[in-house]
């Protein structure tokens, strides 16, 4: 039951880190706003997709996951 247990409270503290980085997502500076995030805005019509962001946080959570995944297996 141990392993359980460890495992909520992990899963626990990331919806808690997840929680709180949406909270202040709006005071990060240049998060959403990096060069390459697509922005088209026109009469009625406004498009966004942040790509280059979307790279950036995808290559920091890898990295963290992988140094968690080497640490576990020592």
């Amino acid at each position: 039951m141990a392993p359980i247990g460890k495992m909520f409270v992990v899963f626990g503290a990331v919806i808690v880190g997840v929680g709180l980085l949406l909270m202040f997502f709006d005071k990060i500076p240049l998060l959403g706003k990096l060069p390459g995030d697509v922005h088209v805005k026109k009469d009625n019509f406004e498009f966004y997709f942040p790509i280059t962001t979307s790279i950036l946080i995808s290559a920091v959570l890898s990295l963290v996951l992988w140094i968690f995944s080497s640490l576990g297996k020592k």
